[in-house]
């Protein structure tokens, strides 16, 4: 699989996954979930509603993934997955990397062969960024995937510069 990194937002990437660093509740919220919501118009809202109605009356769980349309995206689907908050009490990276891992499987039950996922947990869930990075880059690389081409969409240069150095210590 070809791994990219892209400065940049998530939501202009003409790919055929983009993957949501969603809240449990599905709903909507802030930073990247709050940003697909909002360019992906109420069509994302409205799938999203019917999967709390129907299969996650409680919130979709960390580590998870499910598919929605990408509305008016230039994508053909939304893969939403909930990343861990972090903690220093407790180790969450397997959780972590369970949000990459399974964002994988949904898209590959979709068809699709690209896919742009952000730093998940690293916004305000506070997940330092070169943790997440190398987890991220390890559970990408380390999946068994149809995807051909993967995508970090990173919001800033300290973000990009994160991965990139994840991305070169997996290399070798």
């Amino acid at each position: 699989m070809d791994i990219e990194l892209v400065q940049g937002d998530i939501t202009e990437q003409p790919v055929d996954a983009v993957v949501n660093a969603a809240n449990s509740s599905l709903l909507g919220g802030g930073g990247v979930d709050g940003a697909i919501h909002r360019r992906g118009g109420p069509e994302i809202l409205a799938e999203c509603r019917r999967l709390r109605d129907t299969r996650y009356g409680k919130g979709l769980p960390a580590g998870q993934a499910v598919a929605t349309t990408a509305g008016r995206l230039p994508a053909r689907w939304v893969v939403h997955t909930v990343g861990p908050v972090y903690s220093t009490s407790e180790d969450r990276s397997a959780v972590l990397a369970s949000c990459y891992t399974r964002s994988l499987e949904v898209a590959d039950e979709l068809g699709a062969t690209t896919v742009a996922f952000p730093a998940i947990s690293t916004g305000v869930y506070r997940w330092p960024m070169e943790d997440a990075a190398r987890i991220a880059v390890e559970a990408v690389q380390g999946a068994s995937t149809g995807v051909r081409r993967c995508r970090f969409v990173l919001f800033d240069a300290p973000a990009y510069a994160a991965f990139e150095r994840a991305l070169a210590d997996a290399r070798g």
